[in-house]
């Protein structure tokens, strides 16, 4: 079983039209111009996932359910890459930008958890209302074959204040709560965290706002690729380089696959992501068409 992570960058449908992988905070993201990009950008971001080759995808930043059957109809299926089991639930992002599921296998059960709140988990947050949702966009739990799947997107990093950091610890400590409650044997079980929980590239000296994922709880399975070449997001106005996106093991599932080492498929970046030699698609430019600003990250269980 294949298992990929996969940040869209606002993928999103308006009438027949899907939206390319841009945040409009350059100015060659906007206008005309821009918009003649956003086919072949959704091409590149298609391709990059037949390349995975994924039974199941965790996807971040798609609109909503439409957007995502529309982009496996037309941009998926003619690759050969169909998902005929997918699921984008409403979350709390802002621009409605959720999570979601592309799936070969049918999951025995998805369930969102949008409506979260800290008083629901037992918890308290000086930095968060007790009765207003405690997840910044939601975690879809996914029972699929022996795994269960932890879907998230973590609140972004910016601006990279300690109230911002704040609310990623919070969202951190409420995910290990809910997997404690969802799951009593944690330690024995087979589950896995995927999504992006955007930790910044840069640590501002101050301990990671998820330690409470790590420090024993789960294995980051990135932790088994040498760090430095561990990235795959790149952020081109400031330069950095970061990996953001999350394989967060159980202690047994690590155990029981000691050998699985991801794949970071950094094929549809654009060419600006100078530590990227290659291969490119065809078609990659420098800041755009690309796949998105998030390379795919792809690993194997075998024997399931």
């Amino acid at each position: 079983m294949r298992i990929a992570t996969f940040n869209l960058q606002n993928l999103r449908l308006r009438g027949t039209h899907l939206d390319g992988a841009r945040d409009g905070d350059v100015p060659q993201d906007h206008g005309a111009q821009a918009k003649a990009l956003d086919r072949a950008d959704r091409a590149l971001t298609a391709q990059v996932i037949r390349d995975t080759d994924a039974d199941i995808l965790a996807l971040q930043e798609v609109f909503n359910q439409p957007t995502l059957d529309h982009f496996n109809t037309h941009d998926l299926a003619p690759l050969g890459a169909d998902y005929p089991f997918r699921t984008c639930l409403p979350g709390n992002d802002g621009r409605g930008l959720d999570v979601g599921l592309m799936s070969r296998i049918e999951p025995a059960l998805i369930r969102s958890h949008a409506d979260l709140t800290p008083q629901g988990l037992n918890l308290h947050f000086d930095a968060l209302a007790d009765d207003l949702p405690i997840f910044r966009r939601d975690v879809l739990l996914v029972e699929i074959g022996p795994l269960t799947l932890f879907i998230c997107h973590f609140k972004a990093p910016y601006p990279d204040s300690d109230q911002v950091w704040a609310i990623r610890r919070a969202e951190a400590q409420a995910l290990r709560t809910l997997i404690t409650r969802e799951i009593p044997d944690h330690a024995r079980a087979l589950w896995m965290i995927l999504g992006d929980l955007n930790e910044p590239a840069r640590n501002e000296n101050r301990a990671a706002a998820i330690a409470p994922l790590r420090d024993g709880f789960a294995v980051d399975l990135l932790d088994r690729i040498a760090r430095t070449d561990r990235w795959s997001w790149h952020n081109p106005i400031e330069h950095l380089y970061g990996h953001p996106d999350a394989m967060l093991a159980s202690p047994a599932l690590a155990r029981r696959w000691p050998d699985a080492i991801p794949r970071i498929i950094r094929s549809g970046m654009g060419l600006e992501t100078r530590r990227n030699a290659g291969p490119h698609l065809p078609g990659v430019g420098h800041h755009r068409p690309h796949a998105s600003d998030h390379a795919a990250v792809v690993v194997e269980l075998s024997g399931i």
